[in-house]
């Protein structure tokens, strides 16, 4: 999107507060017990905070353990390889393959395919810089396929 289309920045602002809400009766040890037993079921960290939001009525994991979802799930070594938004987009090329494999001559796809291929190699740039990568990894298609299924 082209700077000049961006009107505005409305969006909802969480309000400041610290600690967990008067109404939240979890308590942190029962939310870490939770998230585990999500990531145990092979949900990502963001569809376990959905989960604790949607179903539990817990709104913020932080406000209550004083720890993200994510550094719960690596204190207990069950944080995900490779980062989720990384992962999202290896998925999406994944299916582009899938997709230019029928359709060879979608141009418009194929461009696509390699925006989003540069977009992966810059994140993982920046993944292995601050060691959430290993130094080595590096971006394929073949890799991609292989973590997909």
């Amino acid at each position: 999107m082209k700077k000049s289309k961006i009107k505005g920045s409305s969006h909802s602002i969480r309000p400041i507060e610290s600690g967990a809400p008067k109404w939240v009766k979890a308590s942190p040890e029962e939310v870490e017990s939770l998230v585990l037993e999500m990531a145990k079921r092979g949900l990502s960290p963001s569809q376990i905070g959905v989960q604790l939001r949607d179903q539990y009525g817990i709104p913020l994991a932080r406000q209550i353990t004083n720890r993200k979802i994510l550094g719960i799930l690596e204190s207990r070594g069950a944080a995900p390889e490779i980062p989720e938004d990384l992962f999202n987009l290896i998925k999406h090329t994944a299916a582009i393959r899938r997709h230019l494999e029928e359709q060879p001559k979608d141009m418009s796809s194929k461009r696509g395919l390699q925006l989003l291929e540069s977009k992966i190699r810059r994140l993982a740039k920046y993944y292995t810089a601050t060691g959430r990568l290993p130094k080595d990894w590096k971006y394929s298609p073949e890799k991609a396929s292989i973590l997909i299924r």
